[in-house]
């Protein structure tokens, strides 16, 4: 009773500096007002965030088939290679805006930004599906990348619509759903691909999919992103004051961004960390459907996504009800440091996952990849929460726009190295020191073993 009697007294002290002009101070009243947990904002965002999240590595499964249907690929082992720069090419446009989106959602705000995205992606998904040939899938993919600022401002948008103490499980069910549609994506890529081979009762070879057979996964993400463009509109606007009044203020706070440690060492872990788990999700699908005479697993597209369905159904379960739990007791650094050890003996363990087969292969590598993703996905939320601490409101967009330009510098060099590294090592079969994909998982655990010792001070400066 005294509790709220006090709540009641600091919104009356507050009265003044609520106005109801500004749609960012309106989101701010109700969140001092509504002391439970923001369930329909945050089932928005979860939605928005899935939707953009979907195309990211959905092509990620029929990559491999895709770029050997386009005939650029002399050999079998160059396939890979190609198929990295298809991947980069994505976080590469990412890299090049992400700032810039960061900061015209500080002065206009999150929505239309976000908004902007989602129509992004129906667009150039659409028609990266449609791709003819290795060039036109590359600029596809650059241009989804570059166009859709979304995630940046998505970040900062959780962690302004609920209170401090339930901060976590706002950024968390961004990274959630993050992680679930980079897992989704790939498993709908591999069950909707090809659909005239698959399923040759419901799609013949003269339709639409069977001469376009990678577009039926790009048209069902693209439609599921016109729902989430329509799930936009009511999404509260978040920007404080009117339009042109922070201006100033917003052009300010950039000066301060690149001197505060605590964010930079944070974004850096981030890089670090996004690296190798980009690294990890082209080299897992490409090494999943490669031939067993090259140390892969000779699975079918169809196979991986059964695989990645699976994984999402778990991770889903673990961020939204034990994630929250842990990170209360243990700190989101501590989680993200212990679970990064814990992926280091999962990862050493793949090349001899490779000599099973059957169901018991089948079984212990879904295992795998639930424990992986789960691992991973929890490390990254742990740096957003310290990135979203380190930084005021006015400096929240900006400060997102340039982690997801440095992260995705970073995640372009992860598809386009793995791809590379990947082709390598199917080429040393034979050599004597970590032959074949012994070498490729023995590098993914030196780049993980880097961001370990990065989580640890003086490195590492945790905001107050």
């Amino acid at each position: 009773m005294a509790g709220r009697e006090n709540q009641q007294v600091l919104l009356l002290n507050k009265k003044a500096w609520f106005d109801e002009d500004c749609p960012g101070c309106r989101v701010d009243r109700r969140k001092a007002e509504r002391s439970g947990i923001p369930f329909r904002d945050l089932c928005y965002l979860w939605i928005v965030v899935l939707g953009t999240a979907l195309p990211t590595s959905s092509l990620f499964p029929y990559l491999y088939f895709m770029v050997r249907d386009f005939h650029i690929a002399k050999t079998e082992e160059d396939i890979s290679f190609y198929a990295g720069f298809v991947g980069a090419s994505f976080m590469l446009g990412r890299a090049l805006t992400s700032y810039l989106w960061g900061i015209v959602a500080d002065r206009y705000g999150r929505k239309p930004v976000i908004m902007t995205g989602t129509i992004v992606v129906v667009i150039f998904n659409t028609l990266f599906g449609l791709s003819t040939n290795f060039w036109m899938a590359i600029c596809t993919r650059f241009l989804l990348g570059s166009l859709n600022g979304l995630l940046g401002p998505v970040k900062a948008y959780a962690s302004e619509v609920c209170r401090a103490e339930y901060q976590a499980l706002g950024l968390s069910s961004v990274s959630t759903s993050w992680g679930i549609g980079l897992i989704i994506g790939p498993a709908l890529g591999g069950l909707l691909s090809q659909p005239a081979e698959k399923y040759p009762s419901v799609f013949s070879k003269d339709s639409l999919f069977g001469r376009f057979p990678y577009f039926l996964p790009s048209l069902c993400i693209s439609v599921f992103a016109v729902v989430v463009t329509i799930v936009c509109f009511w999404l509260p606007c978040d920007l404080k004051g009117k339009i042109g009044e922070t201006d100033g203020k917003v052009l300010d706070s950039k000066r301060s961004l690149f001197s505060n440690w605590p964010l930079m060492s944070s974004v850096i872990v981030y890089c670090v960390f996004s690296l190798h788990d980009m690294a990890y999700t082209e080299i897992f699908s490409l090494w999943a459907v490669s031939p067993k005479q090259d140390g892969g697993l000779s699975y079918t597209s169809h196979d991986v996504g059964n695989i990645l369905a699976i994984s999402g159904f778990g991770l889903m379960v673990f961020q939204l009800f034990l994630y929250p739990v842990v990170s209360k007791i243990l700190g989101p650094v501590s989680v993200s440091r212990i679970f990064a050890v814990l992926s280091v003996p999962l990862l050493a363990s793949y090349p001899l996952i490779a000599r099973l087969s059957g169901l018991e292969l089948f079984v212990t590598i879904t295992t795998a990849s639930l424990l992986k993703n789960v691992l991973a996905v929890s490390i990254t939320t742990g740096m957003f929460i310290l990135q979203n601490n380190a930084v005021t409101q006015e400096q929240r967009g900006a400060a997102n726009g340039f982690s997801m330009t440095a992260m995705s510098l970073f995640k372009a060099a992860g598809p386009a190295g793995g791809g590379a590294l990947l082709s390598w090592s199917e080429k040393r079969q034979g050599a004597t020191f970590l032959p074949g994909v012994q070498m490729v998982f023995f590098i993914l655990i030196v780049i993980e073993v880097i961001g370990i010792i990065m989580t640890f001070k003086p490195f590492l400066a945790v905001p107050e």
